[in-house]
């Protein structure tokens, strides 16, 4: 079969053996698959290492084939890839066995996946399969930061540095749902029409003065996965007492703050990544309820992965890249 993988440093579209069902595992004829910024850096984490690693965490497709001990799936089930492994329930952490599909386990960006039953949902009905491939993980990510890390609620006013992220569009849609005012920012005006459009009730530059655009605003909760470039900036519109949620950091990881500012103001500082299959669950009847859809912004073959990865790379998408496979 074909696949996207990493050998010997370098990204390939290669043939590679079909994988087989083992016990408790199902194999997926894979449809779509979503990029999403961590399978860019991958080629660094793996290295020189000439084992072929297919990468990818997200996808969606048919269930091929099943294993031995497995109950709740047929054969020709529609079905999303869950790439939170071995995290089951809602917890404050993920427990120690929790990884990300893609690496070291083999990923999505191939014809075929075989993988534990336990990492398969159903695909909601309403989704298109560009749609439902590159799902799980942003969208994990943004209700699991927005839900049960900012504990977001009617007449919440949201604040996201940063519109365009695949987490983000899920975040505004998310937010919105749940009857909060969502403001978001951006270096790219059009970055910030397509925001509007989505939902969000304000957008503002990236370069602007926050505190004097927002001035008028009292915003609760701010939800950022920008890191050093934002953080500090992001404190300064906050209101006392608020909390932050940090999901990733695109630009620095280390961030310097004046801790005296922040105790006095009270603030509330949360670190959250992916998901449990509980909210997984969770975030699919939410999508259900509302009948919302993923924002899609370009679609490859899977022989043009790099293309792909290059167009996430450059950063002027708005909305999910993804591979389509078959």
């Amino acid at each position: 079969m074909k696949a996207f993988v990493i050998e010997s440093g370098e990204l390939k579209v290669r043939d590679v053996e079909e994988p087989q069902a083992k016990a408790g595992e199902v194999v997926v004829a894979l449809k779509t698959a979503g990029i999403n910024r961590r399978d860019l850096g991958l080629p660094k984490r793996y290295g020189n290492r000439p084992e072929a690693l297919i990468i990818g965490s997200d996808g969606a497709g048919v269930i091929e084939a099943i294993g031995d001990k497995v109950s709740g799936f047929s054969v020709g089930d529609e079905v999303i890839i869950n790439p939170a492994l071995r995290w089951y329930d809602n917890s404050d952490a993920p427990p120690a066995e929790f990884d990300i599909l893609g690496m070291p386990d083999h990923g999505t960006f191939a014809e075929k996946i075989a993988l534990s039953a336990e990492q398969v949902e159903k695909k909601p009905a309403h989704l298109s399969w560009e749609e439902a491939g590159s799902l799980a993980l942003a969208g994990l990510t943004g209700y699991r930061a927005l839900f049960t890390k900012g504990e977001v609620k009617e007449g919440t006013t949201l604040f996201i540095p940063g519109a365009g992220s695949g987490v983000a569009t899920y975040l505004i849609q998310f937010a919105k749902n749940a009857g909060a005012r969502v403001i978001v920012s951006s270096r790219s005006e059009e970055k910030r029409e397509h925001a509007l459009e989505l939902g969000a009730d304000r957008a503002i530059a990236t370069d602007s003065d926050w505190p004097q655009e927002l001035a008028d605003e009292t915003v609760d909760l701010v939800i950022d996965s920008v890191g050093a470039a934002t953080f500090n900036r992001s404190l300064e519109v906050l209101k006392k007492g608020g909390r932050i949620v940090i999901f990733g950091a695109t630009t620095d990881d280390n961030v310097d703050f004046n801790l005296r500012s922040f105790f006095y103001g009270q603030y509330q500082l949360f670190g959250s990544t992916m998901g449990s299959r509980e909210e997984l669950r969770a975030m699919l009847a939410h999508m259900e309820e509302h009948g919302t859809h993923p924002v899609v912004d370009r679609v490859f073959e899977l022989e043009h992965a790099q293309e792909a990865f290059d167009h996430l790379g450059s950063g002027k998408q708005f909305g999910k890249v993804v591979l389509r496979i078959k």
